[in-house]
């Protein structure tokens, strides 16, 4: 059966159905038949579970993370005119859902979506994810109750996402974070407008630039750890010197060999990689051209993996080209701007002879008399 229509199916069953489709699909797909909601001694047992070192690692990379997302937090913009008042306020999204994939654990993504949401403002967050042998990852858990989160459910794939969307068992919400294998990004897709969505994630991707001042062990160990996400992940190098070109000929990157930096920097702006790594003599010299990439990251110790864990930069980030239209994951995503305005009699006044005329030409009637009671 076509993927789309597989997935269309899922939803609708578990929207007729409800909790007892959820249970069917978590005993088909997880070979799971316990209670849906982790439960406070599950939390409790996940923090026995975890090494002090563990523990120290995983709060230091929050603070990373905050300490990064902390600086986007927007002003609301207000101002007066001619005695009247207009702006922007931002208010945050009342509740979202995060999807954290189950096959191989990330933490690293439940912080990156929980934390700027939380600082956001953020209040009410529902956690899914798929159990492995029964049981949520320990340091999931111990990451969403550090962040607050207490409704974590262990559900997985297309029917998680139908439940998060349309309150099914658990809080419906309203827009959902997080990747997932390519049920999921379909899932997502189609409950797009019912909920909002953070994005399609499709395979990783990673890009180089890089000139003979390049260590070679660098350029192709970055290149080889975005292609352990999975074979249908993609790595390019683009390059001026032969010898790396040469050192980084191996199974599952694409070498280009450009004539100067210029053209590599072209090339990139066609691809639009989910990452791009500028490993060259003068990175900044570079920055200014790059019109379309998800992240880029500057000179020999910036590489992905740092910027995925530690940095404290976001790497939820768009692929299959979509960085030519969207962009990083920021603090913005869990904020909805909203207008403001209140016109003094004055202006509305001197001013109405442009809503007179522009409802005239659209043949708005009542835009019309809207304007003219007020007099």
């Amino acid at each position: 059966m076509e993927l789309r229509e597989y997935v269309r199916k899922i939803i609708q069953d578990v929207r007729e159905r409800g909790e007892e489709a959820l249970r069917e699909y978590a005993r088909r797909f997880d070979g799971y038949e316990g209670p849906l909601k982790v439960s406070e001694e599950e939390f409790h047992k996940a923090r026995n579970e975890i090494t002090l070192k563990e523990k120290r690692v995983v709060e230091r990379i929050i603070q990373r993370v905050q300490d990064y997302h902390r600086r986007q937090l927007p002003r609301d913009i207000l101002f007066l005119k001619n005695g009247s008042l207009y702006g922007l306020i931002f208010k945050p999204i009342r509740r979202i859902g995060i999807y954290v994939p189950g096959g191989r654990p990330l933490p690293s993504s439940l912080i990156m979506s929980a934390v700027p949401a939380r600082l956001a403002g953020v209040k009410e967050i529902v956690l899914a994810t798929p159990p492995k042998n029964g049981k949520v990852h320990p340091l999931v858990l111990y990451i969403a109750e550090l962040l607050g989160i207490g409704d974590v459910y262990k559900l997985g794939g297309a029917h998680a996402i139908a439940a998060m969307a349309y309150g099914i068992l658990l809080p419906k919400v309203d827009k959902i974070f997080g990747p997932g294998n390519k049920f999921v990004n379909e899932a997502k897709r189609q409950v797009y407008g019912d909920v909002g969505i953070d994005g399609l994630a499709g395979p990783s991707e990673i890009a180089v630039i890089a000139d003979s001042s390049a260590p070679p062990e660098y350029v192709l160990a970055d290149l080889l750890s975005q292609r352990e996400h999975g074979d249908d992940s993609k790595a390019w190098l683009l390059t001026t010197s032969r010898e790396l070109a040469s050192f980084c000929r191996v199974e599952g990157v694409e070498v280009h060999l450009c004539t100067s930096l210029q053209e590599c920097v072209k090339e990139v702006n066609e691809i639009a990689p989910e990452h791009l790594e500028l490993m060259v003599e003068n990175p900044a010299t570079l920055l200014p051209l790059i019109e379309n990439a998800g992240a880029v990251y500057l000179g020999p110790y910036t590489s992905v993996p740092s910027a995925d864990y530690f940095l404290g930069v976001n790497h939820v980030l768009p692929t299959g080209g979509a960085a030519r239209f969207s962009g990083v994951l920021t603090v913005l995503d869990f904020l909805k701007p909203m207008s403001v305005a209140e016109v003094s009699r004055q202006e509305f006044l001197d001013e109405r002879e442009l809503g007179l005329l522009m409802s005239q030409i659209e043949g708005m009637e009542f835009h019309k008399r809207s304007l003219e009671v007020r007099r």
